[in-house]
């Protein structure tokens, strides 16, 4: 593809790159939509990875709708369930099948228990990190080697990760897991010159966000010192920032997008 913008020319896979459905009918768009369509904006062909095959197509409908004159072909959707080793490895299979792929954005992650340790069950610690970390894990060790000089891969952890406050441990611990992760990646990756970072939203406003607000009242009265929670969209900018050539002295570091809240 050849566009303008800081990502002109490479090609991106984004997992997890649809937005969960919502009965509200003010619902913003969810991180890894934004994401995808950011991306593309900035001159990316987007790969649009989701367990959710019409939420991906849907993103890819937004792409095509919001870059009119993009070429054929540069936005492709993949259907994949990253909770199984099979399900990872025939994604970064799929998504290998064509142009070189330079960049990943991996943007999945689950919620289980009901709060505390005393809450949580072995099943809810072991659901949660097949998704929240070992996807992760077996994406990036399928496709490090695929990835060319000058490539990028971006994990959206959480501010969870940072510091406590989902009340989920299991949530909790797989989030810091991906800043480990990453950094492993990124040290291995340097090797092929391929960087790896994070970015670590805080309270971001998306359909996810306020389903999570309806089971917990609190996270709405959360001191944030810029004032407000945040949008996809500023999540997608930092990510973007990331992929593309203007970072290209950044690697193992973790960016986060929380507006100050980590500051408290």
């Amino acid at each position: 593809m050849t566009g303008v913008g800081c990502l002109a020319d490479r090609r991106v896979l984004v997992v997890g790159a649809g937005t969960q459905p919502s009965d509200d009918p003010d619902a913003p768009v969810g991180n890894g939509r934004a994401i995808a369509v950011r991306a593309a904006r900035e001159g990316a062909a987007v790969v649009c990875a989701d367990r959710d095959r019409a939420a991906a197509e849907e993103t890819a409908a937004w792409i095509a709708r919001d870059t009119p004159g993009a070429a054929p072909g540069s936005v492709t959707v993949i259907e994949a369930d990253v909770s199984t080793e099979a399900g990872c490895v025939a994604l970064v299979a799929e998504a290998i099948d064509g142009p070189p792929v330079d960049g990943a954005v991996l943007n999945v992650g689950i919620g289980r228990g009901t709060g505390g340790l005393a809450g949580t069950t072995a099943a809810d610690w072991d659901t949660t990190f097949a998704v929240n970390l070992r996807s992760h894990f077996l994406v990036t060790r399928e496709l490090l080697g695929h990835l060319g000089e000058g490539s990028s891969v971006v994990f959206i952890a959480s501010v969870a990760g940072l510091k406590p406050g989902s009340r989920l441990p299991a949530y909790d611990a797989s989030k810091a897991g991906l800043v480990g992760l990453s950094r492993h990646v990124a040290l291995e990756g340097a090797r092929r010159g391929v960087r790896a970072n994070v970015v670590a939203p805080g309270l971001i406003d998306t359909p996810l966000g306020r389903w999570a607000s309806r089971g917990r009242a609190s996270r709405d009265r959360t001191p944030v010192p810029l004032g407000r929670q945040g949008t996809a969209w500023e999540v997608a900018a930092a990510t973007v920032f990331l992929l593309s050539g203007e970072a290209s002295y950044i690697t193992g570091q973790t960016l986060a997008v929380d507006g100050g809240l980590t500051l408290l």
